[in-house]
């Protein structure tokens, strides 16, 4: 098997798992939160709490993947064309 045909043939096999993983869960941890829905803060004895809510993800922990916005945003523009 050529170098080529490997590569090709891992990038499919990427592709589809990440393809698979939008379909069954399309909601992922927030990046920015790390899914907690707030920022921890440290007071000045250094004990954490609980800060302000994340605005990346409304304080909800979740957010849409990539993907799945890009398959959403497909569909609704096929959607609207086939009126």
């Amino acid at each position: 098997m050529s170098l080529a045909a490997l590569a090709t043939a891992f990038l499919l096999i990427v592709t589809l798992g990440y393809v698979v993983k939008c379909w069954l869960s399309p909601f992922g941890d927030c990046r920015k939160c790390d899914g907690m829905g707030h920022e921890l803060k440290t007071d000045r004895k250094g004990k954490t709490k609980r800060g302000r809510d994340c605005r990346r993800c409304d304080a909800t922990g979740k957010r849409i993947r990539v993907g799945r916005w890009i398959y959403n945003r497909a569909a609704r523009t096929y959607r609207a064309g086939t009126r």
